[in-house]
């Protein structure tokens, strides 16, 4: 069984090797390996996910949001080899971009 550390390598190796540079997904996806594993869960759930997209809170919620989808997108990907992953829902972090 592959290791959420493992599936996001493959699924970094996999997205690049399209195309993709992920230098700021590669880098929250690793930060998110490492909330889970303090966590000691092994799958996503989306009430974990959530946590950690919330983190920091002195952060704007566009940040949130930003990072809660980073997490949705890999989950939907790994959801197709391990069926209990959770895909969290769009609009669980309601957010407007402001304007400059």
């Amino acid at each position: 069984m592959t290791t959420l550390r493992e599936a996001v390598g493959e699924y970094l190796k996999l997205r690049r090797s399209l195309g993709f540079k992920l230098h700021e997904t590669g880098k929250l996806l690793l930060a998110f390996v490492q909330f889970m594993e303090e966590q000691r869960s092994s799958y996503i759930t989306t009430q974990l996910a959530l946590a950690w997209a919330q983190q920091p809170s002195t952060v704007q919620p566009t940040e949130w949001v930003r990072r809660l989808s980073v997490v949705r997108t890999f989950a939907r990907h790994r959801s197709a080899t391990d069926l209990r992953m959770q895909i969290p829902p769009p609009g669980l972090l309601p957010s407007q971009p402001k304007r400059a």
